[in-house]
């Protein structure tokens, strides 16, 4: 199951039950869960930590260095869980002194050529779309889709069950529940259709919407907007998700 063609250093741990293909590059201090799959040319480098039936194709790099000309070759991590697909020519970057690792869920979907950069959090069930780029020190959460070619800012927090149109550009803060498109990127209503798919029960999606309308009608002026849910709309965890995101989490102001 591994070729005598791949190179892998005698430090490197490696997990019940895995393929490793020709000309793939396992780095010391690098561990390998069971069952994962890495195609030929792929590369896991030094201060990966990879869990359980992960699969890596061809080209693909994880655990680079950052590309951030403050590290100073610090000891850091890039910590994947279980069950992603990472597609070709992706790049995961390790983590910096800022602190100290990238952090990668589980059941995400990364497609060709896209990149997460330094001390990034990604959540579970995520896809990241073709050509995306993560900025470091973001957090995404869990169940966001990036459609393709989406470009990130650093800092920026995504909330989970979110839709971003293709080709937008983010520099805000993305609550969660919503469609973003537009140029520039934009609110464009809640994202029904993947909230549904998700179980959500049409009250749930009710309450969600009610608590968007009073946000995003009440123009630039959010916290009248935050103070009439929290008159108005029955507590829930949905509602407490959004609006512990608004007044906590959304350090760079929420997308317009």
């Amino acid at each position: 199951m591994i070729s005598p063609l791949a190179y892998i250093d005698p430090e490197a741990k490696i997990g019940e039950n895995c393929e490793i293909g020709a000309f793939a590059y396992i780095d010391k201090n690098v561990v390998i869960g069971d069952n994962c799959v890495i195609m030929p040319h792929a590369s896991v480098l030094y201060g990966t930590r990879m869990g359980n039936n992960n699969k890596i194709f061809h080209g693909a790099v994880i655990g680079g260095i950052p590309q951030d000309l403050k590290f100073r070759g610090e000891d850091t991590t890039c910590e994947i869980g279980d069950n992603n697909m990472i597609r070709e020519n992706v790049t995961i970057n390790r983590g910096t002194a800022s602190k100290g690792k990238t952090v990668v869920g589980s059941n995400n979907l990364f497609m060709e050529n896209s990149h997460i950069g330094h001390d990034s959090e990604i959540g579970s069930g995520c896809i990241i779309g073709n050509s995306s780029k993560i900025a470091g020190e973001v957090v995404i959460d869990d169940n966001a889709i990036l459609s393709a070619c989406v470009l990130v800012h650093q800092f920026s927090h995504i909330g989970g069950y979110v839709m971003i149109q293709g080709g937008s550009r983010l520099n805000k803060d993305i609550p969660p529940y919503i469609i973003v498109g537009r140029e520039p990127a934009r609110y464009c209503g809640l994202n029904i259709v993947g909230l549904r798919r998700r179980g959500f029960s049409n009250e749930t999606i009710k309450s969600i919407h009610d608590a968007y309308r009073l946000i995003y009608q009440s123009g630039n002026n959010v916290s009248d907007g935050v103070k009439k849910i929290k008159e108005t709309i029955p507590s829930s965890p949905e509602i407490e998700y959004i609006l512990n995101f608004i007044e906590k989490d959304a350090t760079r102001g929420i997308i317009g």
